[in-house]
């Protein structure tokens, strides 16, 4: 049955009924503590002192819920964005490694923050890349490529980095899902992955942190370079 406005179910027309934000910011604290497996209507009802049909009047499925959750979660990251009088490059990197930062904090948000972007805090994460980008001096036609780049790195990237040992099963952590990863390159012929089988000790102790900082900053790099290049000396 579609919905329509006015009284919500079980009582949500009180000045004290449940908002979608509420819902959500339970949400997102539940995902935290079981994971996207252990979140269900019935458990998050209960967590709110309601019923799974209050639930349903603000939010879809389970589907949008985490979305939704994944989304507030953004909007951390970009309350804590850096000041505006920052350059454009400083607030840039600075954007990108909040967002980062907010991702690992919450490891289950990460693969739901989509592109292109669709929802309120990934589609102003996207808009503040693009305003920064367009104080760097870069021509305009470039604009929307190189923001759009800058998006997908930024999200993309903290994706494959977080994402990995959270799917590998909710008891690996993620030392031990490296610790595995490199027993398999270790056993893998010299001959044939050269480069694997001499830096496993690199993916087993290698800063998450650091690795994305290391992609960004080749990014950004490049994008000065472009945007104000310099005669050689």
């Amino acid at each position: 049955m579609p919905r329509t406005r006015g009284r919500a179910p079980d009582g949500k027309g009180r000045a004290d009924a449940l908002s979608r934000e509420t819902i959500v910011g339970a949400a997102v604290a539940l995902l935290d503590e079981l994971g996207e497996r252990g979140l269900t209507f019935r458990l998050l009802a209960k967590q709110l002192n309601t019923g799974p049909g209050a639930l349903y009047w603000h939010v879809t499925n389970k589907d949008e819920l985490v979305a939704l959750a994944a989304d507030q979660v953004l909007g951390h990251a970009l309350a804590a964005d850096p000041r505006p009088e920052e350059d454009a490059g400083a607030g840039l990197r600075a954007l990108a490694v909040a967002v980062f930062d907010a991702l690992d904090r919450h490891p289950w948000a990460a693969s739901h923050v989509t592109a292109p972007p669709t929802l309120a805090n990934a589609l102003r994460l996207l808009d503040r890349i693009g305003t920064l980008v367009a104080r760097t001096g870069l021509p305009a036609e470039r604009h929307f490529a190189v923001s759009t780049a800058i998006s997908y790195y930024v999200t993309g990237v903290s994706t494959q980095i977080i994402t990995p040992h959270t799917t590998a099963g909710a008891a690996t952590s993620r030392d031990a899902f490296l610790t595995q990863t490199a027993e398999r390159w270790e056993n893998l012929d010299p001959a044939d992955y050269p480069f694997l089988t001499r830096t496993t000790a690199d993916l087993r102790d290698h800063n998450d942190r650091d690795q994305f900082t290391t992609g960004l900053d080749l990014l950004l790099d490049g994008l000065n370079t472009t945007a104000d290049p310099r005669p050689p000396a």
